[in-house]
């Protein structure tokens, strides 16, 4: 079966398409953005359902204050102030292995344990004895401020389970949550982005585009945090505290 191309021809001025559907006609003033993003990335028109477990999960990590990439943007911004993308860009950067973009190692966990022949909780078990033998952080679970629960983990799945999702992915990664804690003998944390990496599979979008969901939504929030350097800085104050740090030879 052939593959939709996602755009036009870039040498045809006669029509704009986007995935076989005419982007004027079919498109703009039909879809939300949210709906575009999702067309756009799978090929699919989202359902009522999908529609709705995407934009909540692009709005969950659109800002979170002044985190390492807000203050990453907002010092490029206060060299480049009249050029929004710079530091938009600088900022997005930091959606990654650490921050903000661990659904997609989540996602991929989720995927093995969906795909796993056999009783989950030996998957589950098995999933945490691997990681503890590597000496690796299971992605998408620990936070060092929500160190009993995540509320906005508990949101996410409100919504999707109140949506009308299957809840396969979601059941299975509370199962992975509860090997964790029973081989840590402590509470772990299931944070955000764990969450999102199952919900994100509730809706069928692909594991290897989850973490554009973060950046996406997160790139809204830097422009936020650019709009608001220039009306009352913050880099001014950073640049002090650095002056202020004692070097030792």
């Amino acid at each position: 079966m052939a593959t939709t191309r996602i755009g036009s021809h870039p040498n045809d001025v006669t029509r704009l398409r986007m995935r076989g559907c005419d982007s004027l006609s079919k498109v703009v003033g039909e879809m939300t953005f949210t709906q575009g993003f999702y067309f756009i990335v799978t090929g699919r028109r989202p359902t009522e359902v999908q529609t709705k477990v995407l934009d909540a999960a692009l709005l969950i990590l659109m800002d979170h204050g002044l985190t390492p990439g807000a203050l990453v943007a907002r010092l490029v911004a206060d060299s480049n102030p009249d050029d929004v993308q710079i530091p938009l860009a600088a900022g997005i950067l930091m959606v990654g292995n650490r921050f903000a973009g661990t659904m997609t190692g989540a996602g991929r966990i989720l995927s093995d344990g969906m795909a796993f022949q056999g009783d989950k909780h030996v998957w589950a078990e098995q999933v945490v004895q691997d990681f503890r033998k590597a000496r690796r952080r299971i992605p998408g679970f620990g936070h060092q401020q929500y160190t009993s629960g995540d509320p906005r983990t508990e949101r996410l799945f409100n919504i999707a389970e109140s949506a009308g999702v299957k809840g396969d992915y979601i059941g299975l990664i509370k199962l992975l949550s509860a090997a964790i804690d029973k081989d840590a003998k402590r509470h772990i944390t299931l944070n955000v982005t764990g969450a999102l990496g199952a919900v994100l599979h509730e809706i069928e979008f692909p594991v290897g585009a989850m973490r554009s969901v973060a950046a996406v939504g997160r790139c809204a929030g830097l422009a936020a945090h650019i709009e608001e350097e220039r009306q009352a800085p913050v880099a001014p104050e950073l640049i002090n505290f650095g002056a202020a740090v004692e070097y030792i030879d």
